[in-house]
């Protein structure tokens, strides 16, 4: 049965190239045919809202710009993330990690990297002493041709979710689930901890509240894609919920 949204299909063909590129990975047809429903979904959006820039995926920006309006985390909201988090917030303290970069490309193409890097994921975790090599052969960091070390770093050098995931870990330890920042998905293993003082808010409080704001804007996206799916007929595929 052929896919349809709205009434308009989705090129079968396209799919199959797209799984045969991604070479059969796991979860690789599923993902690609997510991502092109919600691409369609999101370009007829941007047509019926008078979106008429011709290039498909400058309309979908245009129209994520226009609905996707988070304002900044208060000085409360900061707070008691601050005071919840502590170990988040460790001057001097430092650990060693390595890890495997899946980058991103555009958002219509962030399902079928995480579809790849989900089936990676769980080929490390089983088999852990594969780590290296398998960076060597998979990740798209320079980093990859030292098996992914990244060497010793503080608080404050990584981008907010990458740190508090390797801040997170015990030696040894590869994190349980893929984490996300702005370069992509990352597979990260702990290495040595080294100790530290705590910073204090009024330190903290620029790079948290960027933080935060970054966090309420990915639910804020999640949300309205959501809610574009559940409008739209989707016929010959069904999506996960939420």
């Amino acid at each position: 049965m052929a896919i349809t949204v709205n009434g308009v299909a989705i090129n079968e063909a396209e799919i199959n190239e797209a799984v045969e590129q991604a070479n059969d990975a796991p979860g690789a047809r599923d993902a690609i045919t997510q991502e092109l429903i919600l691409r369609e979904v999101l370009t007829q959006q941007a047509r019926k809202e008078g979106i008429t820039n011709p290039d498909a995926d400058a309309a979908i920006g245009e129209l994520l710009d226009s609905h996707i309006k988070v304002e900044a985390p208060s000085e409360e909201e900061c707070r008691r993330f601050y005071d919840e988090n502590p170990q988040s917030f460790m001057r001097g303290e430092q650990v060693e990690a390595a890890h495997i970069l899946f980058a991103v490309e555009d958002a219509t193409s962030a399902g079928l990297v995480r579809a790849r890097a989900e089936g990676v994921l769980a080929e490390v975790k089983a088999e852990p002493y594969k780590f290296a090599a398998v960076a060597r052969e998979q990740s798209a960091c320079p980093s990859g041709k030292q098996g992914g070390e990244l060497g010793r770093f503080g608080r404050g050098q990584m981008v907010p979710e990458f740190e508090a995931a390797a801040f997170s870990l015990k030696e040894g330890e590869i994190s349980p689930e893929l984490v996300e920042t702005q370069f992509g998905f990352h597979i990260i293993k702990a290495g040595a901890r080294h100790g530290g003082e705590k910073v204090s808010f009024d330190e903290a409080r620029e790079r948290l509240t960027g933080f935060l704001a970054e966090m309420a804007n990915r639910r804020a996206l999640s949300g309205y894609l959501n809610q574009l799916v559940s409008e739209a007929k989707v016929e010959g595929y069904t999506l996960p919920t939420a």
